[in-house]
């Protein structure tokens, strides 16, 4: 069955008291209307993708694209003027396929593996600040964000001291109220930033992935601006979405404290990593969904996709499908979960997953040890969800232990 009825607005809210499910209204399209239009912000009403399937195959398929620029294309904010500032996640092969390689080295599985001391020697410092300090303490503030920070800006390059500057910015571009002067103008300072630091990079280089890109710079490969513009998604990237899969994640396995014990009490590195891929599957921060137009006519659950439509994929519903996940509203961290999109699928999928994966492990292998009476400082009615950004979280997380 498929609908043709208009859905008012995307995302989709939650339902209150149910900070981790996905919205009512995804679940039941998912049952009755897998493919259904949805209206946007500017009018448009492109196809809301809800089931697993179709959205693993509609990611794979070339006939669909993932370039900003095209018409029909469901952009969930106003474009910057003259199309300047767009990443190369947002544009097809080849340009996307050029772009991406030329950093996709320090992400590999091997490379980020050989990272893990130095992760968990930023992990064990911040738990020692934190036992050191005040309780009861902001967790976001305190571990969630300063964590992926401090390793993001390692890779880069990037001074720590600069983070108040980049983190405040970053808000202000993933904030979907945010007017597009206001995202305009935190984007053009992160990459006059970035500009900068690539200078610098060129006149003194180190071993890090801003000289790298810099080096490409200088022998003509890239233009300072994609390189600038390269910078900002990767800091962007490398540090808001796993500083808030740490403190959700923590969150939500304080409210199952069965799952929390499972973690805590095992030695086996196969069971961190599980859990890890099931809390990816079943708190999905990204809110805005994966984002293509059709290229050419589509038939996909039942429905002829045109050329020129746009197409949302709900990651967050699909990775409830029952079909692929059975009783997928349950947190269950010895579920396999391998499966999940909470990274994507197909060649666009996240380029950091490596290094999220390491981060996680780290911070979930450890936090719970070495702080084994940690508890909410605040009942859960009381902490400020992030229900107007593309990226779900918490705001705060007031712990104690």
């Amino acid at each position: 069955m498929t609908s043709t009825a208009e859905i008012p607005g995307f995302p989709m809210t939650r339902a209150p008291g149910c900070p981790f499910d996905p919205p009512p209204a995804a679940r039941e399209l998912q049952a009755e209307a897998p493919l259904a239009r949805v209206r946007l912000w500017d009018g448009s009403t492109p196809w809301l993708v809800t089931r697993y399937a179709d959205q693993r195959a509609l990611l794979a398929d070339p006939r669909v694209s993932a370039d900003v620029t095209r018409p029909g294309y469901p952009s969930p904010a106003p474009l910057p003027k003259g199309g300047t500032g767009i990443s190369f996640i947002l544009m097809d092969n080849p340009e996307h396929a050029r772009l991406r390689k030329m950093v996709t080295a320090p992400f590999t599985i091997r490379r980020t593996a050989a990272m893990r001391p130095a992760v968990q020697k930023i992990v064990d410092d911040r738990i020692d600040a934190l036992l050191a300090g005040p309780k009861p303490v902001d967790l976001v503030e305190a571990f969630a964000l300063p964590v992926p920070s401090l390793v993001i800006c390692e890779l880069l390059g990037v001074p720590y001291a600069d983070h108040d500057f980049f983190q405040d910015s970053s808000k202000v571009i993933i904030r979907r109220d945010a007017e597009p002067e206001e995202r305009a103008a935190g984007h053009q300072a992160l990459v006059g930033y970035l500009d900068r630091l690539m200078g610098e990079k060129l006149e003194r280089p180190a071993g890090d992935l801003l000289s790298g890109l810099a080096a490409r710079v200088h022998a003509g490969e890239l233009s300072r601006v994609e390189a600038a513009q390269m910078g900002v998604l990767l800091l962007i990237a490398g540090h808001e979405t796993t500083a808030n899969m740490i403190a959700l994640g923590t969150l939500a396995l304080l409210e199952h404290p069965d799952q929390l014990a499972l973690l805590r009490e095992s030695d086996d590195p196969a069971l961190v990593a599980s859990a890890v891929e099931e809390l990816l599957r079943y708190l999905n921060i990204t809110h805005n969904g994966r984002r293509r137009v059709a290229l050419e006519d589509i038939e996909i659950a039942g429905v002829t996709v045109r050329a020129g439509e746009g197409l949302i994929m709900a990651n967050d519903i699909a990775n409830r499908d029952p079909a692929v996940f059975p009783d997928g509203d349950r947190l269950d961290l010895s579920r396999d979960s391998h499966r999940h999109v909470a990274f994507g699928f197909g060649v666009h999928q996240c380029l950091g997953q490596p290094l999220a994966r390491l981060e996680l492990q780290v911070v979930y292998r450890t936090l719970y040890r070495r702080i084994p009476t940690l508890a909410l400082a605040t009942g859960v009615e009381r902490i400020p969800f992030k229900h107007d950004g593309s990226v779900y979280g918490v705001y705060e997380l007031p712990v104690t232990w």
